[in-house]
């Protein structure tokens, strides 16, 4: 990770709590998982300021990748386009602008090796069910905040985890982090 980089993120992370951003330790997760699958196509739901934005694009550089990332507040997509910009991170990343599931629903047409979802606690189920679909066999589905929200995100877990294609683990990194991955067929 470069000097501007980590510059920004070090700033980002005085703003944390402003901005519902995942943790240090959370990013650092997500980057070297990303690498080390070599995921080339990643969704992220919920973009805020664009701390774990950077944290996935900086990963995508190593791999080629590209991420598509969906907000719907515009202040803070605006926050972080200047960030990736400023990072020089802006070429593997497509900011989309509106309500999640509309934007799943009509315009993503792609598929994704990783799914990072970190927005509406109370929509991670529907947010799975139109993601599914779009999740490459051997993917993975990444959800944060599954222990600070265990409630809210209570159906969602259950689904995933009774889900016969997927393998699932929460964890113990701040805040609580589901991993899922996608085996395509019944485990």
């Amino acid at each position: 990770m470069d000097a501007k980089t980590l510059e920004v993120l070090e700033k980002l992370e005085k703003t944390s709590e402003e901005f519902w951003n995942i943790s240090r330790q959370t990013g650092n997760f997500i980057n070297m998982l990303i690498k080390l699958a070599r995921a080339k196509n990643v969704l992220e739901i919920g973009t805020s300021n664009g701390y774990s934005t950077l944290w996935i694009t900086d990963a995508l550089k190593t791999t080629g990748g590209h991420l598509t990332t969906i907000e719907f507040w515009d202040k803070r997509q605006c926050i972080a386009r200047d960030n990736c910009k400023y990072c020089n991170l802006e070429e593997y990343v497509t900011f989309k602008l509106g309500q999640a599931s509309d934007v799943i629903k009509n315009e993503i047409n792609e598929h994704f090796d990783l799914v990072f979802i970190d927005a509406n606690k109370q929509e991670y189920l529907s947010f799975f069910e139109l993601v599914h679909p779009l999740l490459n066999k051997n993917g993975v589905i990444l959800a944060d905040n599954i222990i600070s929200h265990a409630l809210k995100v209570k159906p969602f877990v259950e689904a995933i985890s009774s889900h016969p294609e997927y393998q699932v683990q929460v964890l113990d990194l701040p805040d609580g982090l589901l991993m899922a991955y996608k085996s395509g067929e019944n485990l």
